[in-house]
């Protein structure tokens, strides 16, 4: 059984390679758009059997419920998403923005980015999985500039530039980390092996520990769009391919945060070492309030949900830094549901650009009456990423918000006043876009409706409705991260 399992760990790292490779070498696009849906697919499924249970730790791959969590949901929206990118990059192609030849480079950076996700997510050694991510980085900033205009390549370079800020700093704490491992559990792979690391935590040197974690949290947070190394994230959103968008919002931002967790739960095994918790509430309160009031201050429509990812990161570090099981129980319902509303989100705004031609707020007006499938779409999209009841993020919002105010009532009205800003900034916003007169040009477009329909559907069945097993592993998840 273990052998099986190890197998399809093995599957879920080794498909999305192939993929790319054989991507690379495919010149047509309809072939190419088919084979990047088909092995997101497979992967899929290969992630889906870790339910059954998962292989012993060994010094390369480590499988826990904490990253099943994560790898399920990569795999998961990686695939949707790939479904929704048949139509939105054909339709890119149809209109003269992308050529056949950027098209094939797409689709093997696409596969590119989820084999480094993926083997973030799964190894057992800081060192790679620190290399993973930037692998996974580096080609989501070749796909962001993919459209080759003057704004795709500043958002691109943007990006490097901040991203490699990130890089140099969690490179830095890593490198302290292996330094406190040293003299407990000696040279080599030991001294950067997840497992191993936890069990000697205990006798690291405080002070160096410390200093580390505060290198990761800047380093990694900067790749989880934190405020205050947050910038690349709005540019990088508006003008790269909304596909991307999807992944980003729902994808890397995740990743990033998983580093952040590990790391914390290596810090909780040291009691002399710095508290991770204020570090990390600090930074989600800030991220929090600021993104929501920029909200009131965007005019293209991309950049508002850009800001709105920066706001529900805020939220979900502040949940893992209250700790707690409630708070985090909350927290990982938080990034689950965030991670399946924003992207269908970007679903639909993709769309919407497409079929309006402009990004521009002011150019999308009246949807539910020019393009109702849409507009009705994006009404749920927004109510769910609001916070409305009775969809999920309501219920891991209410949770949070009720934990906070019996633990610390003045960080709750912190936390109440930042969800509420942002909420009236999306309603704001939806008003004029969903019902107001329709506004700019039509243009035809092919619909992806089994994405949109597939993740709301989620959202709004999790707000009702919660499966026993999924509770049972949340809570189990949540007394992990301590």
């Amino acid at each position: 059984m273990s052998w099986l399992l190890g197998h399809n760990v093995a599957l879920i790292l080794t498909i999305p390679a192939v993929t790319a490779l054989v991507l690379t070498l495919l010149p047509g696009y309809r072939l190419s758009a088919k084979l990047n849906v088909a092995g997101s697919l497979l992967t899929f499924l290969a992630a889906l059997s870790l339910f059954a249970g998962h292989p012993p730790a060994d010094p390369f791959v480590l499988v826990d419920d904490l990253n099943i969590v994560f790898i399920v949901l990569n795999t998961f929206v990686g695939f949707t998403t790939s479904l929704f990118s048949m139509s939105y990059i054909g339709h890119e192609l149809e209109t003269g923005r992308l050529t056949p030849t950027y098209l094939r480079f797409y689709h093997a950076m696409y596969q590119v980015m989820m084999f480094g996700m993926n083997l973030a997510l799964l190894v057992n050694n800081i060192g790679l999985m620190w290399a993973a991510i930037e692998l996974a980085t580096l080609a989501t900033v070749l796909m962001v500039g993919i459209y080759r205009t003057h704004e795709a390549l500043e958002a691109a370079w943007k990006y490097f530039i901040l991203a490699s800020v990130g890089i140099a700093f969690a490179l830095f704490g890593t490198i302290l980390v292996y330094m406190a491992a040293l003299p407990v559990v000696g040279e080599g792979l030991k001294a950067m092996t997840w497992t191993v690391l936890l069990s000697k935590a205990s006798e690291f040197e405080p002070s160096l520990l410390s200093v580390a974690f505060i290198f990761l949290l800047l380093g990694y947070g900067t790749k989880a769009g934190l405020v205050p190394v947050h910038a690349w994230l709005p540019d990088a959103h508006a003008e790269g391919p909304t596909p991307i968008s999807a992944v980003l919002s729902g994808l890397l931002l995740n990743v990033a945060l998983y580093a952040i967790l590990r790391f914390k739960m290596l810090m909780a095994r040291n009691h002399a070492a710095i508290s991770p918790g204020p570090l990390m509430i600090a930074l989600g309160l800030v991220s929090l309030l600021f993104a929501a009031f920029m909200l009131y201050r965007r005019r293209d429509i991309k950049r508002l949900f850009a800001y709105s990812s920066i706001e529900h990161m805020g939220i979900i570090v502040f949940a893992f830094g209250m700790g707690g099981p409630l708070a985090n129980f909350a927290g990982l319902l938080q990034m689950t549901m965030h991670s399946l509303t924003k992207s269908a989100i970007f679903f639909v705004v993709g769309h919407i650009a497409q079929a309006k031609g402009s990004q521009k707020i002011a150019d999308i007006q009246g949807l539910t009456q020019s393009h109702p499938l849409l507009g009705w779409s994006l009404v749920v999209g927004v109510l769910a990423i609001a916070g409305m009841p009775p969809l999920g993020i309501f219920m891991s919002e209410f949770l949070l918000v009720t934990t906070t105010f019996v633990r610390a009532p003045l960080l709750a009205v912190l936390l109440v006043l930042g969800l509420t800003v942002a909420f009236g900034a999306l309603l704001l916003r939806l008003q004029s876009v969903a019902f107001g007169m329709p506004q700019g040009k039509v243009a035809p477009v092919r619909v992806s409706v089994l994405p949109i329909f597939a993740h709301l559907g989620l959202v709004a069945i999790a707000g009702v409705y919660l499966s026993p097993m999924l509770v049972h592993w949340f809570q189990h998840v949540s007394i992990m991260l301590g």
